[in-house]
């Protein structure tokens, strides 16, 4: 009898560990290219997601996850589109954190993802052509539309005082996407936007540039580029002609290299980028601490919230296939349900396990509104006595 016992126990054990599998996820940054500054901590944010979930065991009984990370440049979609085919081709992933501008998520969606039935959540991505864009349902992002951001700049802009601008993009999806949204918001609220003008990525000079900006005036000038490339150079131009002092500076600006370039000279600027404050920020910034990185990094809570919605909607669904859990990642992510906050992972999988719901708020209080975005809460800053100061949320 104590023999049968022993087997049948060896049996159930052996049988618990042919469910568990090594699940590849994949993470897709700009690691080159215009936002190479935040992506370090953007890729740490989901790694950190990943080990929790791997460590905890608790996982599709028992199951491991190894991220795969991919360059896909931020800015080069054709790069992007091969990085993204790689992890879905070479590596078999069965999701992807992911991409990070724009332009190059909607190459890689359009032409890898959705083809190959991929989910893929995005962090930072935030043109409104996401929103409109046939993703068959394997799109989802944690980062709001820059339709909102438009919006919620247009009324600090106004706050401050400031009547007429002129507007300045990087000249790709992300950059036009934002510009027109402010413009458009900030015109039916009374102010005057004297030129909206592109620049290009990778100039030495932006004097020309400047030069235009200038003749068109402005109390202000919204620079709605990329701190790590043309967004700076241009505000360099101005600071030396003297064409502006304030700049306005959206989400891909909001970044502490600012501080290291201009120190004082950004005195009068401010700016906003999607961020949340309250119970799960301060817990995210916690266990960044601890995983030597920094957690108040723009997009760093996105990542690891984008992480976590896949891995849970796996747990939710009781299968790794993307084809099958992404129905399930709007679910995960609402309520009702039981809180989940970061560090909460195994909590959350051992709750879906027993048939329970959860709510995940994660580090960035998220909450998904159709089709498949954040709702959305911004982070108002500013830059006075040389460093990034946050004044405040909304």
């Amino acid at each position: 009898m104590k023999k049968l016992l022993l087997a049948s126990a060896a049996g159930a054990l052996l049988a618990g560990a042919a469910g568990a599998e090594e699940i590849k996820m994949g993470i897709s940054l700009g690691l080159t290219g215009p936002l190479e500054s935040i992506s370090p901590a953007m890729q740490k944010g989901a790694e950190l997601a990943m080990k929790e979930v791997s460590d905890s065991g608790k996982l599709l009984d028992g199951s491991t996850i190894v991220p795969v990370v991919a360059d896909n440049t931020c800015a080069d979609a054709a790069a992007s589109v091969a990085a993204v085919e790689r992890l879905v081709t070479a590596e078999g992933v069965k999701g992807i954190m992911g991409g990070m501008c724009s332009g190059e998520t909607i190459a890689s969606l359009e032409r890898v993802g959705v083809p190959n039935g991929v989910v893929m959540i995005s962090p930072s991505a935030t043109s409104p052509a996401l929103s409109t864009i046939d993703d068959k349902g394997f799109f989802f992002r944690t980062s709001p539309s820059d339709a909102r951001q438009g919006e919620v700049m247009a009324d600090i802009v106004l706050e401050r005082g400031i009547n007429s601008v002129a507007v300045t993009y990087t000249n790709n999806d992300y950059g036009k996407g934002l510009a027109d949204s402010f413009a458009e918001a900030y015109k039916a609220k009374g102010g005057t936007v004297t030129v909206v003008s592109a620049h290009d990525d990778g100039k030495a000079d932006y004097s020309a540039e400047v030069a235009a900006l200038a003749a068109a005036g402005g109390d202000a000038l919204v620079v709605a580029g990329y701190a790590d490339q043309g967004g700076s150079g241009v505000i360099q131009g101005s600071l030396d002609t003297g064409a502006f002092e304030t700049f306005v500076l959206p989400d891909g600006m909001v970044n502490n290299v600012l501080v290291e370039k201009f120190g004082t000279q950004l005195e009068t600027s401010f700016g906003q980028n999607p961020s949340a404050e309250g119970e799960g920020h301060e817990k995210f910034d916690a266990l960044a601490k601890e995983a030597g990185f920094d957690g108040t990094s723009a997009y760093a809570g996105e990542s690891y919230d984008a992480a976590a919605l896949m891995l849970l909607a796996m747990q939710a669904a009781k299968s790794s296939d993307p084809k099958v859990y992404k129905d399930k990642v709007m679910e995960v992510a609402n309520e009702p349900g039981e809180k989940i906050y970061p560090g909460e992972l195994a909590k959350a999988l051992e709750l879906l396990a027993a048939g329970t719901d959860i709510d995940y708020v994660g580090a960035t209080s998220v909450e998904l509104v159709e089709p498949g975005e954040s709702a959305g809460v911004y982070r108002e800053v500013d830059f006075k006595g040389g460093k990034l100061n946050v004044v405040g949320y909304r």
